[in-house]
């Protein structure tokens, strides 16, 4: 083992003059990282590995999401675009599972370590590519589509590159919905573990408010693949 400096929070990443040179190299980097993630050999990987495609998310948030019986119009729009746009599945991957900014330690250069893996599985390359898009994990930088640091055109030309692959932004779009969605629901799960008394902690209080933020979101995903 060795120690990886580097800071993890993402207001000083996005805003701090010390992190600016970071900023214009992570998206490359990350594109690279993921292109790396996803070629490592899933043969000899755990057993215990889930594997987990789109539509298995779908119908396994959407079973979460209707044990609470609390009905949000917009979720119920964006299951029904979800099922009826579903993209044709790809050979799975190793996937991260989580890559965004807060699980990504950064120093002045750019990334130096990818973080919390408790989440990996088996599944499609495109999750890991959308998910560090969601618009919650931004961190109030809207208008830089990956990670509220860069542009997703840099990071598909890197990962792209790396991969072999030829992906578009297009091929982004379904996985962010379902990104936006899943983050929605997870936030209504931990709001109910405050709710519930099963998890005191303000933060999980605080979080609750994430999913009209979500459903925002959802609004301008739809509104986007419309267009």
């Amino acid at each position: 083992m060795s120690r990886v400096h580097g800071e993890t929070i993402a207001r000083p990443i996005l805003r701090n003059d010390e992190f600016a040179q970071a900023r214009m190299a992570l998206p490359a980097q990350c594109g690279q990282a993921l292109a790396a993630i996803h070629a490592i050999p899933t043969r000899g990987l755990p057993d215990t590995l889930q594997i987990s495609g789109g539509l298995d998310q779908i119908a396994q948030y959407e079973t979460i999401y209707r044990s609470f019986d609390v009905p949000r119009p917009v979720f119920e729009l964006a299951l029904q675009w979800l099922k009826t746009n579903a993209p044709d599945p790809l050979d799975p991957v190793l996937v991260h599972g989580d890559f965004r900014l807060g699980n990504l330690m950064v120093d002045e250069t750019g990334l130096t370590s990818v973080l919390d893996w408790e989440l990996a599985h088996l599944g499609d390359p495109r999750e890991d590519l959308a998910w560090i898009c969601v618009n919650s994990w931004r961190f109030g930088q809207s208008q830089n589509r990956v990670g509220g640091f860069g542009q997703l055109e840099d990071m598909l030309t890197a990962y792209n590159a790396a991969s072999g692959r030829n992906f578009t932004a297009k091929d982004v779009d379904w996985w962010e919905m379902l990104g936006t969605l899943k983050w929605g629901i997870m936030s209504m799960i931990l709001y109910e573990a405050f709710r519930s008394g099963a998890d005191p902690s303000v933060e999980r209080a605080a979080i609750g408010r994430r999913v009209s933020e979500t459903e925002i979101d959802l609004i301008n995903l739809l509104e986007a693949a419309h267009a």
